[in-house]
């Protein structure tokens, strides 16, 4: 597992540059230099796979692939694959989101501009890529349909695709074969660009620590390919769907519509499909955050047309699939996400497993029982958070919390000014990151948010509300404005910094 450091949460869709949302590129690399200079060892991102409809990376339409709008231009330019023009139709002039909308009407346009200009060495280690990750030969193919059935799910399809029969496959592959070698060389392009930033990152005393989502989009790649593997009728309609019951974020609970496994007959193929998962995770990350690990012990199943509420819980499979994963990866470096609703059966399963799981400064002081989230509980099987990408931020949490708990956590992280105040140097602010940094957890992380002090406005996510997330974006004049040398400080006081 990691070494003891503080961490900063931000996905690359938010990093600073003018191409509509964070790339790969030159502000991916300068965010690095700024973790450097502020002594954080850990650089936290979201799934880094294709979005929804709605933009969520929590229900990609691949297990496996990049997004490919992380793809830098300016990348592109130096190899001679975009003209400078082609790079200038890339520039976007809102710096402040992530502008969705004009990137699908844009960006693969000129990605495929890119084809004209390829080399033959270009073309045979995107073929070659492909040959040694056969999920990103299926992955192109499923696209290049989509766009021949603009864009209808895969359910919707000819009958003899939707069942990827033999004879309709091959002919799909020949009909397509401009289509899916563009969409493969996307893929390849993703990794090159990724693998340069990983390596990057690391030299420079950073590591990256990514995040799996437990389920897969109904209209993904992967379950269209596994159809067997999950909660799916002859017609490929979701039977179950995946949530939550009422909690913390949503009184009427979460009905996310993503379906559930079948483990049963996961089991039968020895977990394959969650293996090769967790395998290509690992191998993109240093260590990887699995999203919602309650579900692995039980899992809140929803009928298809009924509201969250409906749902009742299903039996997951337990320590049994990790037994398995241990075989194949028996050091892998894994988080659990050990929130919402827990119980004793969740609680045994991590300990089980050795994982560590999480702690939430933001769900601390809720009441005034001694919950796991207080810092002063945590230990060397926790990461801590001041909040993540589903909290308000700290200073939209202190003006939205009642008097009472807002009082209490001031009182607990030894602050008594003027709570209200916001800005990359507000104190109380500080004091709230100050406590979680002198915690026992393994690992601090805060979210990039709250190093610029900014308010509720800036959420990534807001749970059970289905538009207006995923968009924040941070600029490079709020970057700038965050005191590194304070960091740095921090870091180096409580014993997170390690660079040389």
């Amino acid at each position: 597992m990691m070494k003891r450091c503080g961490g900063v949460l931000m996905h690359i869709s938010s990093l600073p540059g003018e191409y509509g949302i964070g790339t790969l590129g030159k502000g991916a690399r300068k965010f690095v230099d700024f973790l450097r200079e502020g002594g954080f060892g850990a650089w936290q991102v979201l799934p880094c796979g294709p979005c929804d409809s709605y933009n969520s990376p929590y229900s990609g339409k691949s297990a496996f692939a990049g997004n490919k709008y992380f793809i830098d231009p300016e990348i592109l330019l130096e190899k001679k694959l975009l003209t400078a023009e082609d790079v200038k139709a890339c520039s976007c002039s809102d710096i402040y989101v992530t502008d969705y909308e004009f990137l699908r009407k844009t960006r693969e346009d000129i990605f495929r501009r890119a084809l004209l200009h390829m080399t033959d060495e270009i073309k045979e280690e995107a073929k070659n890529f492909c040959k040694e990750n056969p999920w990103a030969e299926d992955y192109a193919l499923f696209c290049a349909l989509k766009k021949k059935y603009e864009n209808l799910p895969w359910w919707e399809w000819d009958s003899a695709l939707m069942l990827r029969e033999e004879n309709a496959m091959a002919k799909a592959k020949k009909e397509l074969a401009e289509d899916i070698f563009f969409y493969e060389f996307l893929q390849y392009e993703f990794f090159q660009e990724w693998n340069a930033l990983k390596k990057y990152a690391n030299e420079n005393g950073v590591s990256i620590i990514g995040d799996m989502p437990i389920y897969l989009a109904h209209d993904s790649a992967d379950v269209w390919a596994n159809p067997h593997l999950f909660s799916l009728d002859k017609s490929m309609h979701l039977t179950r769907c995946a949530g939550v019951p009422p909690d913390y974020f949503c009184e009427e609970g979460q009905k996310w519509g993503n379906p559930l496994y079948n483990w049963d007959n996961l089991k039968k193929e020895g977990y394959s499909l969650w293996i090769k998962r967790l395998g290509h995770a690992l191998s993109m990350y240093d260590a990887v955050r699995i999203d919602h690990f309650r579900a692995f012990s039980a899992f809140w199943s929803i009928p298809a047309e009924e509201k969250a509420t409906m749902g009742r819980w299903g039996k997951g499979p337990g320590i049994e699939f990790f037994d398995a994963l241990k075989k194949v990866y028996p050091d892998a470096n894994i988080i659990a996400e050990d929130l919402g609703d827990i119980d004793d059966d969740v609680r045994e399963l991590l300990r089980k497993t050795d994982f560590p799981g999480m702690g939430v400064m933001q769900f601390a002081f809720i009441t005034d029982d001694d919950t796991p989230h207080l810092p002063h509980n945590y230990t060397k099987k926790t990461v801590g958070y001041t909040g993540t990408h589903d909290n308000n931020t700290l200073l939209g949490w202190l003006w939205e919390s009642s008097e009472g708990s807002r009082n209490y956590a001031m009182q607990y992280c030894g602050f008594n000014g003027d709570w209200g105040q916001g800005g990359p140097h507000s104190e109380s602010i500080r004091a709230v990151i100050r406590t979680l940094w002198r915690s026992g957890a393994l690992i601090s992380i805060v979210p990039i948010q709250d190093l610029c002090g900014f308010g509720g406005d800036t959420s990534m996510n807001h749970p059970g509300v289905a538009k207006g997330n995923w968009c924040f974006r941070i600029t490079e004049d709020a970057l700038s404005s965050v005191d590194k040398a304070f960091y740095k400080s921090l870091n180096i006081l409580y014993k997170r910094y390690s660079m040389k």
